[in-house]
C-alpha cells in the first residue's frame, strides 16, 4: 500500500498483502482518509477499520477549521518507495523528498541545523536527559520537519501527530522513514513558497505563540542551590549595584521545605513570602519552580481525597516512584479532579509566597527509579515487540510504567503528553516555562533547552535547538547562560553573555556544586561585566522590536529568531547556516562562539575583528527598528522616550512595525506600522506614560541633506530638529535628536538633499542645447563640470497630475492632466496632450501592464497579439507585486512584495506626451540592466554612464551605437537582492532609451502610446518563460538544422557548390546545410534561377538524398522593371499586394531599388555605388506582409518555385527592415506630410540627419492591417520583418509538408514563434567573437533561440587563427553557419589546410555528440520558454560574480563553454560558479576561477554536475547520425544525484512528436571510497512509446 500527495482519495479500505509479519498484530484492515483542508494544508489520516485506536487529543488542532481546496501537482511526499506497515504496536511509513534540505525533529541535540541524511536514526520521545551532543531523545516530542525544495524558496512541513514512543531515520534518498509503536498515522503537510509561510502554516494550525509579558524580555538570574535566601539577595545585589540590566530573579528546588511542591523552607528561606516585594521595589520580578512529584503532606492529602494521581495498571492504586522528595505520587494532568486540585494548590501557594511566574520541570515525566518502586509488569506495553532507538533502550527508563493509568488512556500512548497536559493545567498569561513539550505548547509556555554544560560545544549548539524551537512554535526560547554544569571559564561566560543577549529567553543559570556565574560575580571591573553590560544595554534598547517580533509570532506565525535561510533561501550558502541567527528580519547575530579565535559584503563570508568584548551585529537595509532608552530593569525602561532606527536599503527606502501595550495584559491593544511616514494602524492603547519619540537615526544616507522638518498630521509645522551627520566610507548616519513625537500620532518625516547632477533628465537631449532653448521648454539650465551630465533639465514638478483614480480587484484607471506651468515641451510640430488615461491591469500573479494613452484620440497601436490571461489575477495576495501612483509628479510605482523593492518608479520629471514626441523616464532598482536591441553592446550588462541606444530597423550592419536590422525594446532588470524582472514597452515607432547613473532609463519614441508589460521573474530564467508566454514561446527548429551549415555570398556557379560539397564529405567533416546566397538567382530576382546555377536542383537533389539539406535565399523587394513576364510581380500587382501611397495621394506604388538588376545590362563594378544603384538597380515593390492578400500570394510563388525549379528545406528571408539603395523612394521625394520623414523629434538614429526614411521607405507610405485598417509606414516601420516571418514560415510548412527552419533578419518581439536569426552583416574581427556571444545572450532575452553570427566573419578577409577560433566557437552556436562576403576569399573549413580541417572536424564531432542534448533544449524553450543560449546569471544569480560574464555562455544549465577570444592566447580565464563541474575531455573536476590551457586545437567545455546530457555517436550529417545508439553522461553532484531530460521525434514532423524519454532522478551514492566521475552510458533505445526511466547504481554492498 502507498501513497503520494498527488492521490488524494477522500475514504480508501485497503486489505494487507499476504507476507511475513514483521512484530505480530498485523491489522489487516485500513482506512486512508486525506483532504486538502487549505490550499496549503492536506490532512491524511491511516487508521484501524475496526477498532478504535488512541489518537492525540490535541487542544487545538481539533479547532482547525478546514476549506477544501483542489489538490497539488507535484510529489513532494512519496510513499510509493516503501511499504505501508501498520501492526498493533509497529507503524511505518516512508517517503521520498525532493531535497536534503531538512531541518526540525526533536527534541535533540542537533549539532547542525540541517539534518545529515546519511542514515541518521532520531529517537522522539520525552525523557529527562543531558543535551550532550549525542543522538538520544530529550525533553520534547516533535514529529514535525520543514523540507526547502530549491533556492525558489518553496518549502513543506510534515507533522505526524502521534504521542507514542517513535524513531525517524533520515537517508540519502533522500528519504525518511517514521517507525512508532502505538496510536495512528495521522499526517498534516503544510505547504509554503517560502520557509517562513511553512511554518505560519504550520503554527495555525497547532497554535500561535503566546505573547510573553514585556518583562519577560528582560535579562534573568537562576541557580539550583543558592542555599539559603541570604545568598539569594547578595546575588541581587551585587548586580543591582554594577548596574546590570537584569529584571529577574529565580529560586530553584532549595526553596522549598525537603523538596516538597506548594512549600516553602521557613527557616532557610523564611522571608520567602516578602522576596518578591523586595524585587519589585526595584522594578524586578520573582520566578519560582514547581516540579513534579508529591510526598505525604497537606497538599498530597488533599490530591489524593479528588484521584488526582496517575496510578498503577489497576487504574485504582497511586503509581509510585521517587523524585527530588524521596518517594512520590505523581499529578494525572490528563484528569478534571487532579487540574481542579492543581489551580487550588497554585492559589494557595500565591497566596503564600508572592511571585510573577511559574517555571515547571521534571515533567517528561521524570522519576529516578525505573518504572515505579516495585518496578513494572512484563507485558507488551512495557516490553513492546519493538523498541525505537530511545535512550538506554527501556520504554520506562527514568520514568514511569509504560501500564500505567491517565485519563486519556495507557501512559504507553500519552506519556509524551506529560508535558503538554501540565501546561494546559497551568496556562499563565505572564510567563509559563516548560522543560517537556509537545506540538502546540508554544500557544502558553516557553521552553529552555535543558541542562546544558559550560563548554564551547553547547554555546554552539545552542543555535540550531533555539532555531528548531522557531519551527516548532515556541518562540520563546533560550538555553541556560555560561552552561547549567560544570564551571564556567571567563572567556566562555563572556562570549555566552554577548550571544545570549540575543536569546529570547535570556537567562544565566547553574548548578548546584558549582562556582556561581552571575556577572557581578566575576568582579564589577572585569571585561566580563563591561561587555555583558555593553549588549544588555542593546538588548533593552531593542526590546520594542523584539516584543514587535512576539507580535507577530502571534497574530501571524512568524519566527522570531529566525535561520538567515528563511530570508535569504535563494542564496544556497545560507541553507547551513548556523552559527548565526536574525531576530525577525532585520537584525543579524554573528557571536564568536570558539576560544579566543577572532571571526573569520552582501552573500560573502566577511573577515570581521571581533575583540574579546564584542560580537558581530548587523541591521538588514530596509529595516525599521523602534528603540527605548534602556534602564536597568524594564519597569523603569518602558517609562522612557522612545526611538527609531532606520536602515535604508538600496532604494533608499524603510519599513517596520512596532506593537505596543501595557505589556502585561491579555488582548491586542496597539499596533503601529513604520515607513518614512509613520502611520498608526490600531490605536487601541493608550500608553500612561504619554511616551514619545524621541531619537531618530537614520542609516545610508548617501549624502548630507540640506534641511529637514518634521510633520505632524500632515500638517506643514516644522518641528525642533537637529542634524548631526557621521560620514562612513561612502554613507553617512544621520541623527535626528530633542525630537518629541506623541506615541500614537501619525507623522511625516522629510528633509531635503541638493538633487545629485546625476540624477538630472535631459530635457534637452537634441544636439545643440543652449539656455534659450532649454527655458523656452520651461527647463532649467545650469553647467556641470561632470561628463556627460545634462546642463539642460526638467523642473522637479514637470509632468502630470492625477485627476481621478479608479482602483478595482483586476488594476486601476487614472486620469491625469499636463502641468500647465510648465509650456509645452518645445517641439512646436508636437502639439501637447494635456489629458490622457491611464489604465492598470494585474494580468497575473507575475505579470502586470500599464498603458498610457489619448482617450479622445484614435492614436496607432502596435498591432502584434499578445498571450494575456484569459482573466486576471484579482487575488491581490497572489500577486507578486503591488502597484502604487504619485499623485505630483504623476509616477506608477511596481514594488516587489517579497523584497519591497521599487522596480518601477516613473515619478522622474519630464514625463511628456505629445503627438509626435513622447517621453518617459523610470528609476532603476539596481545598475544591472540587460537587453534592448538590436543594437551593438560591449558587455552584456548594459553601461549606465549617459549612453543612448536608437532603435528602428535598420539594413545596418552591427556597430555600436548603431540601430541594426531589428527591434526589442525589451530589458531584464537584476535587483540587488538578486531577484530579475522583465519590461516590454510595446511601441514600433522610431525610439530611443537613455541609461543613466541614477540608475534610470529614459524613453522617447516619435509616436504610438506607452503600452509597458512587466514580468516579475523573480529568477532571471523565470523572467524569460513569463515573457515568451506573453509574446509567445520560440520556434522547434528541425532538427538538421542544428547540424553545420555554409553559405558564402559570391558562389560563381553550382559547380563551386558541388565542389565544396565533395572537398568537406572527403575531409569527413560534420556538415547538414548548404545554402545559395542571392547568386542563384537571375539578376537577384526572387524565384528565377540563373543560367549559371541550372544545375543547382540536380546537385540539391543529389545531396538531399545523401542526407543534406538545402536553404536558399529570398528577398522581399520585387522587380517592377522586367521586360518579359514574371509572374511574381505581375501575380502580386493584380493582388494588389504592393505597398503604396495613401490614396488621397496617389494610387502608385512606392518605388524603392533593391538588389535586382534591370535585364539586359552588364553591371561594372568598378563603378562607386551609388553610382551602380541609379543605373543599373530596377525599381522594386515591397510587398506589404500585413495583408492576408500578400500572405496567399507569398505561398503561391513559393510553392510554385518548390514544384516546379527546385526544392529545398529552409528559407532565409533578408533586407526586411525593409532596406532600400534608395532613401524613401526613387527620386526622393516623398509624397505627404514632411514631418513623418523627419519628425520633431529625431532619435539618435544611424544617418539621423538623413530622416527617418534613410535606406528604406518613405515614411508615409500606407500599408494595411489584416483587419483592414490603414496605418503609416511611420508606425509599423519595425514590424516589416515581423510580418514577413509568419506567411515565410506557414509557406514553409505547407509547401514541404516538413519542420524546416527560415531565418530571418529583421525581428520584433514574437518573431521567435516563427525564425530564428543570425546577428547579421559582421567583421572578421576578434572583437566580434565575444560580441557575438553577447549577441545571442540578448536574443535569448527576446524569445529567439534559434540564432548565432556568420562565423569567420561576413566582411572583410578573415585571418587563419580568427576563424579557427570563431569555428569553435561557432560550434557551439545554435545556429552554426559559415557565411562571408562577396570579393573576400574563401573560409570555410576546407579553404585552409588539413590541420585547419581537422580541428573543424573534431570540434564539430563534439557538436554533433551533443545535438540530441541541444534539441532536449530548443524543445524545453519551445514548451516552456527556457533558454538554450543562457549566461551564468540564469543558473547562479546569487552568485554575483556571474552578473557581469559574458565571454563564457551555457547550453541549458549543464554544458559551459569557455572560447578563446584573442589572438596568440593558449590560455584563457574561466570562471566556476560553486557547484561541482567536470571537464569534458578529462573529467576533472573545476571550481572557482581558473587559468585554463588552450592551445589552437582546444576549445574549453565543462559539465556541470547534478546533470545528465544525452548524446549520439556523431556522423558526417545528423540523417545518418540520428541512426546511431544513443548515450548519457551522467555527472553526479556534490551529493552523488544527477537529473535531466531528454526529447526525441523524428526531427521535422509537423504537430506532437511522436517519442518523448524522460531520464530522471538518477542517483548514486557519491560517499563511497570513489571518486565521483562523470558515468558514460549507452543505454537509452527508443520506439514509438514515451517512457520514464529511473535508473540506479551500486558502488558498495555496505548500504
Amino acid at each position: 500500500t502507498s501513497l503520494t500527495v498527488l492521490q488524494l482519495l477522500p475514504i480508501l479500505l485497503s486489505c494487507r498483502m499476504d507476507s511475513p509479519s514483521l512484530f505480530g498484530g498485523d491489522i489487516q484492515e485500513l482506512v486512508f482518509q486525506a483532504e486538502m483542508q487549505t490550499s496549503n494544508r492536506l490532512h491524511f489520516k491511516i487508521y484501524d477499520a475496526n477498532n478504535k485506536r488512541f489518537e492525540v487529543p490535541h487542544e487545538h488542532v481539533r479547532t482547525v477549521s478546514s476549506n477544501p481546496s483542489t489538490p497539488l501537482h507535484k510529489a513532494l511526499f512519496d510513499t510509493t518507495m516503501a511499504p505501508l506497515v501498520f501492526a498493533d504496536q509497529y507503524l511505518q511509513l516512508s517517503a521520498r523528498l525532493p531535497s536534503h534540505n531538512i531541518y526540525g525533529l526533536g527534541e535533540h541535540v542537533h549539532q547542525n541545523y540541517r539534518h545529515d541524511t546519511y542514515w541518521k536514526t532520531w529517537p522522539i520521545f520525552t525523557r529527562d536527559s543531558f543535551p550532550n551532543g549525542g543522538t538520544h531523545n530529550l525533553y520534547g516530542h516533535y514529529p514535525f520537519f520543514l523540507c526547502l525544495e530549491d533556492n525558489s524558496g518553496q518549502s513543506f512541513g510534515v507533522f505526524l501527530m502521534n504521542s507514542n514512543a517513535m524513531e525517524v531515520t533520515l537517508q540519502p534518498a533522500p528519504a525518511v522513514t517514521f517507525r512508532t509503536i502505538g496510536g495512528v498515522l495521522d499526517f498534516y503537510i503544510v505547504f509554503g513558497y517560502t520557509p517562513e509561510q511553512v511554518v505560519a502554516e504550520f503554527l495555525e494550525l497547532i497554535g500561535r505563540p503566546v505573547i510573553p509579558a514585556y518583562w519577560s524580555l528582560g535579562f534573568q538570574l537562576s541557580r539550583w542551590n543558592y542555599g539559603n535566601l541570604t545568598e539569594v539577595k547578595a546575588t541581587v545585589d551585587r548586580n543591582r549595584a554594577i548596574n546590570l540590566p537584569y529584571d529577574v530573579q529565580y529560586t530553584d528546588i532549595d526553596y522549598m521545605e525537603d523538596k516538597k511542591i506548594f512549600t516553602y523552607d521557613k527557616v532557610k528561606f523564611k522571608e520567602l513570602p516578602q522576596f518578591a516585594d523586595y524585587l519589585n521595589e526595584k522594578g524586578q520580578k520573582y520566578i519560582l519552580i514547581l516540579r513534579v512529584g508529591n510526598a505525604p503532606y497537606e497538599s498530597y492529602d488533599r490530591g489524593t481525597a479528588v484521584d488526582a494521581w496517575v496510578t498503577y495498571s489497576d487504574g485504582k492504586t497511586p503509581l509510585l516512584g521517587e523524585v527530588w522528595p524521596g518517594e512520590t505520587v505523581f499529578p494525572d494532568y490528563t484528569s478534571q479532579n487532579c487540574i481542579d486540585w492543581w489551580v487550588d494548590e497554585y492559589q494557595r501557594l500565591y497566596t503564600e509566597i508572592k511571585h510573577d511566574a511559574l517555571w515547571i520541570d521534571m515533567n517528561e515525566i521524570a522519576s529516578f527509579v525505573k518504572g515505579s518502586i516495585k518496578g513494572c509488569a512484563d507485558n507488551n506495553l512495557n516490553y513492546p515487540p519493538f523498541t525505537p532507538r530511545i535512550l538506554d533502550e527501556v520504554m520506562y527508563s527514568k520514568t514511569l510504567c509504560m501500564d500505567a493509568k491517565q485519563a486519556w488512556g495507557n501512559h504507553y500512548d500519552v506519556h509524551s503528553l506529560y508535558g503538554y497536559s501540565m501546561v494546559l493545567a497551568s496556562e499563565n498569561r505572564s510567563l509559563l516555562l516548560t522543560r517537556s513539550s509537545f506540538p502546540g505548547v508554544g500557544k502558553y509556555s516557553g521552553h529552555w533547552l535543558g541542562d546544558n554544560a559550560a563548554n564551547w560545544n553547547d554555546i554552539k549548539w545552542a543555535i540550531p535547538g533555539m532555531l528548531e524551537f522557531g519551527l516548532f512554535g515556541v518562540p520563546y526560547i533560550g538555553a541556560d547562560i555560561c552552561g547549567f554544569f560544570d564551571d564556567s571559564s571567563e572567556e566562555l561566560c563572556r562570549r555566552w553573555m554577548q550571544v545570549g543577549a540575543f536569546y529570547p529567553f535570556s537567562r544565566n543559570h547553574n548548578a548546584e556544586g558549582y562556582r556561581p556565574q552571575d556577572p557581578a560575580y566575576y568582579g564589577a571591573n572585569s571585561k566580563l561585566v563591561a561587555s555583558s553590560k555593553h549588549y544588555l544595554t542593546i538588548r533593552y534598547t531593542l526590546l520594542p522590536y523584539l516584543y514587535t517580533l512576539f507580535y507577530k509570532a502571534h497574530t501571524a506565525g512568524e519566527t522570531v529568531v529566525r535561520p538567515v535561510l528563511h530570508e535569504f533561501y535563494g542564496d544556497e550558502n545560507t541553507w547551513t547556516v548556523d552559527r548565526q541567527f536574525l531576530w525577525g528580519k532585520y537584525l543579524l547575530i554573528t557571536p564568536v562562539l570558539d576560544p579566543m579565535v577572532p571571526l573569520t559584503e552582501r552573500k560573502q563570508h566577511v573577515n570581521m575583528h571581533v575583540p574579546a568584548e564584542k560580537l558581530g551585529l548587523h541591521i538588514r537595509g530596509g529595516a525599521i527598528l523602534p528603540t527605548q532608552r534602556p534602564e536597568v530593569t524594564l519597569t523603569y525602561s518602558r517609562r522612557n522616550p522612545m526611538g527609531l532606527i532606520i536602515a535604508l536599503d538600496d532604494n533608499n527606502e524603510a519599513a517596520g512595525e512596532l506593537f505596543w501595550d501595557d505589556g502585561d495584559s491579555r488582548g491586542i491593544v496597539a499596533f503601529l506600522i513604520l515607513c518614512l511616514v509613520v502611520r498608526v494602524n490600531h490605536a487601541g492603547y493608550k500608553d500612561p506614560n504619554n511616551l514619545k519619540f524621541e531619537d531618530i537615526t537614520i542609516l545610508g544616507i548617501p549624502y548630507s541633506p540640506s534641511f529637514g522638518g518634521m510633520f505632524s498630521d500632515w500638517l506643514h509645522n516644522t518641528l525642533s530638529m537637529v542634524f548631526l551627520p557621521c560620514t562612513s566610507s561612502h554613507k553617512q548616519v544621520l541623527f535626528l535628536r530633542n525630537l518629541s513625537l506623541n506615541f500614537g500620532d501619525t507623522y511625516l518625516i522629510e528633509w531635503q538633499v541638493p538633487k545629485l547632477e546625476y540624477q538630472r533628465i535631459d530635457c534637452h537631449p537634441e544636439e545643440n542645447a543652449n539656455e534659450a532653448k532649454c527655458t523656452a521648454r520651461g527647463c532649467i539650465w545650469k553647467p556641470s563640470d561632470e561628463p556627460k551630465v545634462p546642463f539642460c533639465y526638467y523642473p522637479d514638478d514637470y509632468g502630470y497630475t492625477v485627476s481621478t483614480v479608479t482602483e478595482t480587484d483586476s488594476g486601476m484607471t487614472l486620469d491625469i492632466t499636463r502641468n500647465m506651468k510648465y509650456r509645452s515641451s518645445g517641439r512646436p510640430d508636437s502639439p501637447d496632450i494635456d489629458k490622457l488615461r491611464v489604465a492598470v491591469y494585474y494580468h497575473s500573479s507575475d505579470m502586470l501592464q500599464f498603458k498610457i494613452w489619448d482617450p479622445t484620440t484614435d492614436r496607432y497601436e502596435v498591432p502584434v497579439p499578445l498571450s494575456v490571461p484569459a482573466a486576471p489575477e484579482t487575488d491581490a495576495t497572489k500577486r507578486l507585486y503591488e502597484v502604487r501612483f504619485t499623485n505630483n509628479t504623476f509616477g506608477i510605482q511596481v514594488i516587489r512584495k517579497s523584497t519591497n523593492t521599487i522596480i518601477w518608479d516613473s515619478s522622474l520629471p519630464g514625463f511628456t506626451f505629445s503627438d509626435m514626441f513622447i517621453q518617459v523616464s523610470t528609476r532603476l532598482p539596481s545598475e544591472y540592466v540587460y537587453g534592448f536591441g538590436e543594437t551593438e553592446h560591449k558587455t552584456y550588462r548594459h553601461d549606465l554612464n549617459y549612453v543612448t541606444y536608437g532603435m528602428f530597423s535598420k539594413d545596418q550592419p552591427p556597430g555600436y551605437l548603431m540601430n541594426c536590422y531589428g527591434v526589442h525594446p525589451f530589458y531584464m532588470g537584476v535587483e540587488n537582492t538578486a531577484d530579475a524582472h522583465g519590461v516590454l514597452l510595446l511601441n514600433s515607432n522610431a525610439m530611443d532609451v537613455t541609461f543613466q547613473l541614477t540608475p534610470s532609463i529614459t524613453y522617447r519614441t516619435v509616436g504610438g502610446i506607452l503600452d509597458f508589460y512587466m514580468v516579475l521573474g523573480p529568477t532571471p530564467e523565470m523572467v524569460v518563460q513569463e515573457y515568451t508566454a506573453l509574446i509567445g514561446r520560440p520556434v522547434l527548429p528541425a532538427y538538421w538544422s542544428l547540424g553545420f551549415q555554409l553559405c558564402r555570398y559570391g558562389y560563381a556557379n553550382d559547380t563551386e557548390i558541388e565542389n565544396l560539397y565533395n572537398d568537406m564529405r572527403a575531409a569527413e567533416i560534420p556538415y547538414d546545410v548548404q545554402y545559395a546566397d542571392i547568386d542563384y538567382m537571375e539578376r537577384q530576382l526572387d524565384f528565377v534561377l540563373d543560367p549559371d546555377f541550372e544545375g543547382l536542383p540536380a546537385l540539391v537533389d543529389k545531396m538531399r538524398a545523401e542526407g543534406m539539406r538545402f536553404i536558399f535565399i529570398l528577398d522581399p523587394a520585387i522587380s517592377g522593371n522586367e521586360t518579359r513576364y514574371y509572374p511574381a510581380f505581375e501575380r502580386g500587382q493584380a493582388a494588389d499586394v504592393f505597398i503604396k501611397w495613401p490614396k488621397e495621394l496617389s494610387d502608385e506604388i512606392v518605388w524603392g531599388k533593391v538588389w535586382p538588376d534591370y535585364p539586359n545590362v552588364t553591371v561594372d563594378e568598378s563603378l562607386d555605388w551609388d553610382t551602380q544603384v541609379e543605373i543599373y538597380r530596377s525599381y522594386a515593390a515591397f510587398p506589404d506582409f500585413f495583408r492576408n492578400e500578400t500572405a496567399a500570394w507569398w505561398h503561391q510563388e513559393i510553392k510554385e518555385f518548390y514544384e516546379k525549379t527546385m526544392k529545398f528545406d529552409g528559407i532565409w528571408i533578408d533586407m526586411n527592415e525593409p532596406a532600400s539603395f534608395v532613401h524613401g523612394t526613387v527620386g526622393g521625394k516623398c509624397l505627404g506630410n514632411p514631418l513623418l520623414e523627419n519628425p520633431p523629434y529625431m532619435p539618435p538614429l544611424e544617418s539621423q540627419h538623413m530622416g527617418l526614411n534613410h535606406k528604406t521607405l518613405c515614411m508615409n507610405s500606407e500599408q494595411i492591417l489584416s483587419d483592414g485598417k490603414r496605418v503609416k509606414h511611420y508606425d509599423v516601420h519595425s514590424l516589416y520583418g515581423w510580418s514577413h516571418s509568419k506567411p515565410t514560415y506557414d509557406s514553409l510548412l505547407e509547401v514541404t509538408g516538413k519542420r524546416g527552419i527560415v531565418v530571418t533578419r529583421s525581428t520584433y518581439p514574437s518573431s521567435g514563434k516563427w525564425v530564428g536569426h543570425w546577428l547579421g552583416d559582421n567583421n572578421s574581427s576578434w572583437d566580434q567573437l565575444f560580441k557575438s556571444i553577447i549577441g545571442m545572450l540578448e536574443f535569448s532575452l527576446f524569445g529567439i533561440s534559434y540564432t548565432g553570427a556568420d562565423i569567420c566573419g561576413f566582411f572583410n578577409p578573415s585571418e587563419y587563427e580568427l576563424c579557427l577560433r570563431w569555428t569553435q566557437l561557432g560550434a557551439f552556436y545554435p545556429y552554426s553557419r559559415n557565411h562571408n562576403g562577396k570579393g573576400n576569399p574563401r573560409q570555410d573549413p576546407v579553404a585552409w589546410d588539413s590541420i585547419f580541417a581537422e580541428i573543424s572536424r573534431d570540434v564539430l564531432n563534439v557538436r554533433y555528440t551533443l545535438l540530441p542534448y541541444l534539441y532536449t533544449l530548443m524543445y524545453e524553450s519551445h514548451t516552456k520558454g527556457s533558454t538554450v543560449i543562457r549566461p551564468l546569471l540564469h543558473e547562479f544569480v546569487e552568485d554575483r560574480n556571474t552578473w557581469d560574464i559574458y565571454q563564457q555562455f551555457l547550453w541549458g544549465p549543464a554544458l559551459l563553454i569557455t572560447p578563446v577570444l584573442d589572438p596568440t592566447s593558449t590560455m584563457v580565464l574561466g570562471y566556476f560558479p560553486k557547484v561541482r563541474w567536470y571537464d569534458y575531455y578529462t573529467v576533472s573536476p573545476c571550481l572557482g576561477t581558473y587559468l585554463l590551457s588552450a592551445p589552437l586545437d582546444h576549445i574549453n567545455l565543462h559539465i556541470r554536475g547534478g546533470y545528465i546530457l544525452p548524446w549520439q555517436k556523431p556522423e558526417r550529417n545528423t540523417q545518418l547520425s540520428r541512426k546511431n545508439p544513443l548515450g548519457l553522461i551522467v555527472a553526479m553532484s556534490e551529493s552523488g544525484t544527477a537529473e535531466g531530460s531528454f526529447f526525441w521525434d523524428d526531427g521535422e514532423g509537423i504537430g506532437n512528436c511522436s517519442t518523448t524519454i524522460g531520464c530522471t532522478d538518477i542517483k548514486s551514492r557519491t560517499d563511497m571510497n570513489f571518486s565521483p566521475t562523470m558515468i558514460l552510458m549507452t543505454t537509452c533505445t527508443t520506439n514509438n512509446t514515451p517512457h520514464s526511466y529511473h535508473l540506479y547504481f551500486l558502488f558498495s554492498a555496505n548500504e
